[in-house]
């Protein structure tokens, strides 16, 4: 895990599309960037900063801690950046925020924890199996 250093960072740019506004998802009645979906490019942007580094390594993210300050509109182009602020054990602490126009639209802490992908599937099928057996 020592391949994680603080300042690791990527942009991303991602287009609103119609499944990314409140208007599709029937959260509102407008082609707006959805809030969920702004998390959304946000988590993708901090997995894939660290993805070169991973080395076969399994991410579990957690929500996003964010704030949607501005709407943007379906066919924005929305620029996301992820920063590594800290690495606590397995635990990775990004900076995240999201930009459309060069304004600021959402900002917000997202933490993704590193996992063996073999336990990860294996609990995931454990429970599987509970469900069915109840």
């Amino acid at each position: 895990m020592d391949e994680f250093k603080p300042g690791i960072s990527l942009e991303k740019t991602f287009t609103v599309k119609e499944e990314h506004t409140a208007r599709f998802l029937g959260s509102g009645d407008v082609g707006v960037l959805l809030t969920p979906s702004m998390i959304a490019f946000m988590e993708t942007t901090a997995r894939l900063a660290v993805d070169p580094f991973s080395r076969g390594i399994h991410y579990r993210g957690n929500p996003v801690d964010a704030k949607h300050l501005a709407p943007a509109p379906k066919g924005a182009e929305i620029r996301v950046t992820a920063e590594l602020m800290r690495v606590e054990r397995r635990k990775l602490v990004f900076e995240v925020k999201a930009y459309w126009l060069n304004k600021l639209i959402g900002k917000g802490v997202h933490e993704r924890f590193i996992v063996s992908r073999e336990k990860f599937l294996e609990k995931v099928k454990s429970l599987k199996t509970s469900k069915k057996s109840s």
